[in-house]
């Protein structure tokens, strides 16, 4: 794959990350509150930002990942996606998300996943993708289990927030459950 493919949604539109992005994602991404349920080391520069960018491209050059933008209506950049841990033997990845605060919780996530799972298990064949998420972050958790992702357990005290451990879940969707339910995701 030499491009990352854009998807123009009703809210949003997805297209890939170039280094020009990290002015616009440095204001929220470098925010703790944003963060929590990621990093307890938010981005404290630009350069730090640009530093992340461009280790997100260097994953797409190397195959493990694909990172998006998330852009609203008006080319606002409101948010960063991503296929991580992406293997084109095991065909499976991972997701990970950070939406602007201002945008949370107003739909915009549940029409980047009615983008990225057709993209993962249609275009790409995975046969897996997983969301693992800190155990408090309920909006995560919502959303996968919307969308029809399994719990398989719990990971104790994986995590380290800089104040205490988290527990993470493991959220997965086969290839063969995306084939039962991908006609709800029409209506």
């Amino acid at each position: 794959m030499n491009h990352i493919p854009v998807f123009e949604m009703e809210k949003i539109k997805l297209r890939g990350l170039k280094l020009s992005d990290a002015p616009s994602l440095f204001p929220f991404m470098s925010r703790q509150d944003t963060m929590k349920y990621i990093t307890p080391h938010p981005v404290l520069s630009l350069r730090e930002m640009e530093a992340y960018v461009e280790e997100r491209l260097a994953g797409f050059r190397k195959q493990t990942e694909i990172p998006w933008v998330i852009e609203n209506e008006k080319g606002r950049c409101i948010g960063f996606f991503r296929f991580h841990k992406w293997s084109v033997w095991h065909r499976k990845a991972e997701m990970g998300a950070v939406i602007h605060p201002a945008y949370q919780r107003t739909g915009i996530m549940t029409e980047v996943f009615l983008a990225v799972l057709p993209y993962g298990f249609d275009t790409l064949n995975l046969n897996r993708i997983v969301g693992d998420i800190f155990a408090e972050n309920e909006g995560s958790r919502k959303l996968l289990n919307k969308f029809g992702f399994r719990e398989e357990g719990v990971l104790r005290e994986t995590d380290f927030d800089g104040e205490r451990f988290q527990d993470t879940i493991v959220f997965s969707m086969l290839k063969k459950e995306y084939e039962q339910v991908k006609q709800t995701f029409d209506q």
